[in-house]
C-alpha cells in the first residue's frame, strides 16, 4: 500500500516516504504521538504533517485518539493505530497441520484457526481454508505471510524436506485465492525476526537455532536478518558433524548429519511431533535415553562453537520445541561449549522468549512489505494479550 514503485515519479516517491515516516512514528508511540510531534520529528511543516495524517486516516491506518496533556495552549489530539479495519493473514505451515491467524495492525491476533491434513490432502485443505477467509473478510485483507520449513526466495519454495516440496510457486497460488500480496518466510528466519523484534535494543551478531523434527539456523545483525545471497543461509540440519561409528543414518539418505543427532526426533524418539505442546514434550523428555540427549547436545555444541567463532556472535538462542527440554538440556550444551578455543571468546546460550506470539515474525515481515513500518517492542508485548475475540 505504501511500498509502491515510485522510481519514475519523484513527487509521489517523496510523498510515500513521508507517509511511511509519519506512520512509523505512530507505530512507535501509539496513543501518544500527535500531528505536532510528527512535524517536529520529520522537519515538515505543520500543514504537511496534518495532510499526511489525514491521508493515513483515510487509508484506515491511523485513528484519532484522546487529547494529549496540555502544555499551556490548545491540547493536541493523539494518534493511534487503526486496528479495526485491515487484517494481516499469517499462515504457519507445518508437515501435518497449519495455524492461520488474522492479525490486526496493532499486532493483536483477532482470530485463529487450525487446519489438519495429510500429505495427500494438504493442498486441498489449505486452498479451502484460504478461500473461506478471503470470502469472509473481503476488502479487509491487506497482505499475507506464510511461514514454512524450507528454503524460499519469498515467492517459491525451493526445497522443503519436511513438506516434500521442490520448486513450488506457492505465493502465486495463494495470491490467486486471497487477491492480496503473499510472502513466504522460512520458519527459522521468522522465529529469529520475532526474537529480535521484541527487544528494545539488539547489537552484534546473534545465531538463532530452531530445533524440532528438523534443525535450521538464522543470523541477525543488530536485530535485522542477515540472509545469504542465495536464500540458503542457516541450512545446517544436513551438514555432517559426526563420523565413523558415531554417525547415524539421516532421513536425507546420508549419515552423521546434525539433524540425525540433535533433532527432537533423534533425541526423544519417533513419538515426538512438532505439534506437541510443552507439557507433552516434557513428559517425553523425562523418559528419553540420557545418552541420546547427551549425544545430541554434544553434536549441537560442536556446531554452535564453530559458527559462533566464525561470526564472533554475541549470543546463541535456541528456539522451537526444544525450549521444552528446559535447563537440563541447556546445561548439557553449555558444558560442551565452555572451553576457550585459542583466539575465540565464550558465547552464552539461552532459549528463545517463550512469550513471543507465533505470528510475530512472519507478521512483521508482511507488515514491513506492505507498509514499510515495524511494530515497536512495546506494541508486541501488549499484543501478546489474549485475542479480542
Amino acid at each position: 500500500m505504501l511500498n509502491g514503485d515510485d522510481a519514475l515519479d519523484t513527487q509521489a516517491s517523496v510523498r510515500r516516504a513521508n507517509l511511511r515516516r509519519a506512520l512509523q512514528l505512530v507505530f512507535r508511540s501509539p496513543g501518544s504521538e500527535t500531528r505536532a510531534g510528527i512535524a517536529r520529528a520529520t522537519g515538515l511543516t505543520a500543514a504537511t504533517a496534518s495532510s499526511l495524517v489525514a491521508e493515513l486516516i483515510e487509508l484506515h491506518l491511523v485513528v484519532d485518539g484522546e487529547q494529549a496533556a496540555s502544555t499551556g495552549g490548545k491540547r493536541a489530539t493523539t494518534l493511534s493505530i487503526d486496528a479495526a479495519h485491515h487484517l494481516i493473514l499469517v499462515l504457519v505451515l507445518r508437515p501435518t497441520d497449519a495455524r492461520i491467524a488474522l492479525v490486526a495492525l496493532d499486532g493483536t491476533e483477532v482470530e485463529t484457526r487450525q487446519v489438519a491434513f495429510s500429505d495427500e490432502s494438504r493442498v486441498r485443505m489449505l486452498d479451502s481454508a484460504l478461500t473461506d477467509i478471503a470470502t469472509e473478510h473481503a476488502g479487509r485483507l491487506l497482505v499475507a505471510g506464510v511461514q514454512l520449513p524450507g528454503t524460499t526466495d519469498g515467492r517459491r519454495v525451493f526445497e522443503s524436506v519436511q513438506l516434500g516440496w521442490t520448486d513450488v510457486p506457492l505465493a502465486d497460488r495463494f495470491e490467486r485465492l486471497l487477491s492480496v500480496p503473499v510472502l513466504l518466510v522460512n520458519d527459522v528466519d521468522a522465529e529469529a525476526i520475532a526474537e529480535a523484534a521484541r527487544e528494545d535494543e539488539s547489537s552484534g551478531y546473534r545465531l538463532f537455532i530452531h530445533i524440532g523434527t528438523g534443525i535450521g539456523a538464522a543470523v541477525t545483525l543488530d536485530g535485522e536478518l542477515a540472509p545469504g545471497p542465495r536464500d540458503r543461509a542457516g541450512e545446517i540440519g544436513h551438514v555432517q558433524v559426526q563420523f565413523g561409528d558415531d554417525a547415524r543414518a539421516c532421513r536425507c539418505g546420508r549419515q552423521g548429519c546434525l539433524e540425525s543427532a540433535s533433532s527432537m526426533t533423534a533425541m526423544l524418539g519417533d513419538d515426538f511431533d512438532d505439534a506437541m505442546d510443552d507439557e507433552a514434550i516434557t513428559a517425553l523428555a523425562a523418559s528419553a535415553d540420557e545418552n541420546k540427549l547427551a549425544e545430541g547436545a554434544r553434536a549441537l555444541a560442536r556446531t554452535i562453537k564453530l559458527i559462533a567463532a566464525v561470526l564472533d556472535a554475541a549470543e546463541v538462542v535456541i528456539g522451537g520445541p526444544a525450549r521444552a527440554l528446559g535447563d537440563p538440556f541447556l546445561r548439557l550444551v553449555q558444558a560442551e561449549i565452555d572451553y576457550t578455543a585459542t583466539g575465540t571468546a565464550d558465547v552464552p546460550v539461552r532459549f528463545a522468549d517463550a512469550d513471543a506470539s507465533i505470528s510475530t515474525g512472519v507478521g512483521q515481515v508482511a507488515l514491513s512489505n506492505a507498509l514499510g513500518v515495524r511494530w515497536s517492542p512495546a506494541q508486541l508485548r501488549a499484543a501478546s494479550a489474549p485475542p479480542r475475540s
